[in-house]
Formats: structure tokens, C-alpha cells, sequence
């Protein structure tokens, strides 16, 4: 109840720091577009200062937008970018990478026409970076047509390049913020990241990373939120991609993940922790995971974390609840391993696996799972009983899938 109680009263005062704006002047800025083959950055980038404060940043419907180098937010207070019209990266993907310098020939002089992007030392990492800020909303448009950011991901996938890709948006040491109604169409790797930032809601958006070929040209890395820092909300969210729906980092404290759609990729994931013997730290991840549909997950490979010894992780207060859908002969929905992908003897039909070390876990369950596997199998779960004493929702077997009293969510 508790935690409940928090997260609606860190909501109720966003609301309120929202509505400051109204009584003060605002200002709007609507992004010009200048032809179909020039960068229209350039000059939202010159004005964004002026725009800093009180303001409206608008991408205009029914315009395509060339964002072909990366736009830097400032430090903004009381600001609101509306993605309206539809953006797109540059198509090719060597302009992007900065795996060459440039130049056009116009006798008799060499001209500098561009510079290394990804590859640049100046680069932020990602396509879209914000400075910070209090009271900072992202919105995207309701319109199916309209509000689509195209990162051209496609011809990454089918070249398997995995060299100087950018990030997409860091929604970064925002105070106060909100993400909703963003469409991203096949972004290269990683859609969204909140770090540092506090209290944000992140709902109602669209991650669409699915390949065309997703046997010969998966989509590596598209995670879709990668949660840092504290109070985060993600809820009503449609992720289909070939990773995490959500990663939760070093740091992260108070996240909410619910009623979301995870298709593609392998759900959710609390990892990449404690790398060589370093101390991470998160908390009050309130594993309201839940209400929660996912179909054809993918399986990925990937090494093991360098965990130094087996104490080095705990985890408590777990739930899972309300998980149904389909799963890929070789995905894992619900996954706690203490060798990440690296489960010897597994059938490839297993929906859950808890691999854990002996005194790491505490209070964990999964209620009203609800799978079945591609091929009509019986789903299966790979748990060790010798660890898992206590009632964690399914019988804790090497073996079929089946529900106990605290799976059902009546105890």
C-alpha cells in the first residue's frame, strides 16, 4: 500500500509543477523545414536557447522533417516538444556512423561539406539529447499517420552492423516529465533512456523494431526503455523489438512498469549489474510487472555478468502477475538466472527460470501466468527446490509448467 500511496503522490505534484506554465507567457516555435535534401537541425538548434523556457517546440503536421545531424536540447524549464509531423535520420548509414570525412569538389577548391557523426568525440551518443530541465514534456501525435521517427534500422539489421550505431532519445536529468504518444519506426539500437531523471510518466508509446527478415537480419539492441533514476512510471507502452522491453540500471530507485506489450524481444530485465565486482544499487524496483502481453519472444545469446561471487546479488518483494502470450520455442518470459543465458539443459519450451544462488532471494512469485509456446508443446520452468522453499506461484520444478495456490493469485 505503501509504495502505491508514493507513486500517486509524486504524480498528483507533477501534475500540479505542469500547470505552472499556463499562468505565465508562453511562447511557441514551429520547426521550419527548408527541401527535401537539407538538414532542418541547423536551425532549431540556433534558436533553442531563445526557446528554453515558457515554450512550445512544434514539429507541424503534414511535414517531413530531415533531422540529419543530432539536436542537443539545452537545460529547459517549462517546455514541451511536440512531434507532430514525421522525422527521419539521414538514409545512409555511413553519414551517420562518420566513417568518412565529407567533401565536395567545386574547382578549385576543396570544400568541407560535413563531418563524422556517431564517430565524433563530440558526439552525445544519442540522436536526441536533452541538458536537463524541470517540467519537460515529449509528445507525440495521435494521428496513425503522423508523429513517426524513422531511423532507417532496416539496413543496420541486414548488414549485422554493430559499429558506431547512435542511441535514440536520452530524456535525461528531467525533474518533472513526461513521454507519451512517441512512434518510433525501426530505430537502429536503444529507443529511450531516463537517466538521471525524476518523476516521469512514460505512457501511450509506440517502439516498433521488428526486421523484415528477423532470422537473418535481427534487430540487435533495440531495447525500449532503459529506466535510470527515480520515480519513473512506464505504463500502456507497445514495444516490438529484439530486446528488453525495459532495462533497469545502476541507480534506478521507485520504477513502475504495467500494462504494457512487449513483442519480439525478451521482456524485462534487471541487469548488466555488479560488472567486475563493482557495487550497483537499485531499489524499490516495485516489480509491479504486470498485466503484461507478450508474443513470439526471441531468445537472445549473450555472456554471463562477471559476477565476483555468489552473494553478490539479492533480490526481494517480487511479483509477476498477469502474463500471458505466446512464447518462441527458445524464449524465456520471466527470467531470474544467476548465469544470464547460459541455463544448461534447457528444452527451449521453459517460460519461467529461476536460477538462483542459495539465501539471494526473498518473497518472489508469479501470479495468473498464462503461456503457451508456438508449437502447441506444454510450456516448462527450470527452478531449483532446494533454493525456492517458499510458494512462488508454480510448482518449482526442472519440468511442465503448473500452478500452485500462490500462482492464483486466491491466497
Amino acid at each position: 500500500m505503501l509504495p502505491l500511496l508514493r507513486s500517486r503522490l509524486w504524480f498528483l505534484c507533477l501534475a500540479a509543477n505542469l500547470l505552472v506554465h499556463t499562468a505565465q507567457a508562453w511562447k511557441t516555435f514551429t520547426v521550419p523545414h527548408t527541401d527535401d535534401s537539407s538538414d532542418d537541425t541547423p536551425a532549431l538548434q540556433a534558436v533553442l536557447n531563445e526557446y528554453s523556457t515558457d515554450s512550445t517546440i512544434l514539429f507541424e503536421k503534414g511535414v517531413y522533417y530531415n533531422i540529419f545531424t543530432p539536436i542537443v536540447f539545452p537545460k529547459l524549464q517549462n517546455v514541451e516538444i511536440r512531434i507532430e509531423g514525421n522525422l527521419t535520420y539521414p538514409t545512409d548509414m555511413a553519414t551517420v556512423q562518420g566513417a568518412h570525412t565529407l567533401f565536395e569538389l567545386v574547382l578549385p577548391v576543396l570544400t568541407w561539406t560535413g563531418a563524422a557523426i556517431v564517430a565524433s568525440p563530440s558526439f552525445t551518443g544519442h540522436w536526441f539529447s536533452f541538458a536537463g530541465g524541470n517540467n519537460v514534456s515529449l509528445i507525440g501525435s495521435t494521428d496513425p499517420k503522423w508523429g513517426w521517427v524513422d531511423a532507417h534500422g532496416q539496413q543496420w539489421w541486414d548488414k549485422r552492423e554493430l559499429t558506431n550505431r547512435p542511441h535514440g532519445w536520452a530524456f535525461q536529468k528531467i525533474t518533472n516529465g513526461i513521454i507519451r504518444n512517441m512512434k518510433l519506426w525501426k530505430p537502429i539500437a536503444w529507443s529511450f533512456s531516463t537517466s538521471g531523471s525524476t518523476n516521469v510518466r512514460v505512457y501511450n508509446n509506440w517502439i516498433y523494431a521488428i526486421s523484415d527478415d528477423m532470422d537473418k537480419a535481427f534487430p540487435f539492441n533495440t531495447d525500449g526503455f532503459s529506466a535510470g533514476g527515480t520515480n519513473l512510471l512506464f505504463e500502456n507502452n507497445h514495444i516490438q523489438n529484439g530486446d528488453d522491453c525495459l532495462t533497469v540500471g545502476n541507480g534506478a530507485k521507485n520504477i513502475i512498469f504495467r500494462n504494457t506489450r512487449c513483442e519480439g524481444g525478451h521482456g524485462l530485465s534487471i541487469g548488466s549489474l555488479g560488472k567486475n565486482g563493482q557495487v550497483a544499487d537499485v531499489q524499490n524496483i516495485f516489480i509491479t510487472w504486470k498485466n503484461i502481453r507478450f508474443e513470439k519472444v526471441a531468445f537472445p545469446l549473450g555472456p554471463k555478468p562477471d559476477a565476483p561471487n555468489q552473494n553478490s546479488t539479492h533480490l526481494e518483494d517480487i511479483t509477476f502477475e498477469n502474463f500471458i502470450g505466446t512464447i518462441d520455442e527458445y524464449d524465456h518470459v520471466l527470467r531470474l538466472d544467476r548465469d544470464k543465458r547460459t541455463n544448461l539443459g534447457a528444452t527451449g519450451k521453459e517460460v519461467i527460470i529461476f536460477d538462483l544462488y542459495p539465501n539471494t532471494v526473498k518473497n518472489i512469485v508469479a501470479r495468473r501466468i498464462a503461456p503457451s509456446t508456438l508449437s502447441g508443446a506444454p510450456p516448462a520452468v527450470m527452478c531449483d527446490p532446494t533454493i525456492l522453499k517458499e510458494d512462488v506461484g508454480f510448482q518449482c520444478v526442472n519440468g511442465p509448467f503448473s500452478r500452485t495456490p500462490g500462482g492464483s493469485g486466491k491466497q
